[in-house]
């Protein structure tokens, strides 16, 4: 079930966050809107719905990329509406090979991005990706 809740601050206008089944037992949402932007959280190689991590680099990518549409689809926009993406990595070694994949998404626009090798909180990922989009209509 998708959930929305809204906050008002003012006479600022509301801020919307999307919570999806199965995204994530953390304190967060999985997308923050306001004025027609939407906020990602990170998004990684987790089937929402099994919680089944791939162990290959590319299994990964290819499930966090699923995750990443469906909680901007649930909130108004699309990969087409992406303006900047955040990617990332546990190795440096996978810089190419993300780079391929990521083409695959975004074939035509090519968003802004920034990528950083870190050590994600699950020792078991090698991939996590946000975004800042917009709403469609």
């Amino acid at each position: 079930m998708l959930t929305i809740s809204t906050a008002q601050e003012g006479q600022a206008s509301e801020a919307q966050y999307i919570s999806l089944p199965g995204m994530s037992t953390s304190p967060l949402s999985a997308a923050s809107v306001r004025n027609g932007v939407i906020y990602s959280s990170g998004q990684v190689g987790r089937d929402p719905e099994t919680g089944h991590i791939p162990t290959d680099f590319a299994g990964q990518a290819h499930t966090a990329f699923a995750n990443l549409k469906r909680v901007l689809e649930a909130s108004g926009g699309s990969l087409a509406t992406v303006l900047k993406t955040t990617v990332f990595l546990t190795k440096q070694q996978d810089f190419a090979a993300m780079n391929e994949i990521y083409r695959g998404y975004f074939p035509e626009q090519k968003p802004a991005r920034s990528t950083l090798v870190v050590e994600l909180a699950d020792p078991a990922l090698q991939f996590e990706i946000e975004a800042i989009a917009y709403q469609l209509g």
